[in-house]
């Protein structure tokens, strides 16, 4: 836990590669619960 603290908080390089991955996390998520709600059928 330290380290990814250490990592996290330490240098900004690490700070911006996990804002990275969780920004891509959001996107990709988006983009699937857009996917998902086209492809339900309308009532």
């Amino acid at each position: 836990m330290e380290l990814w603290l250490n990592l996290l908080f330490g240098n900004p390089i690490g700070l911006m590669s996990m804002i990275v991955v969780f920004v891509t996390f959001v996107i990709i998520s988006y983009f699937l619960y857009m996917l998902y709600d086209k492809s339900k059928p309308k009532s």
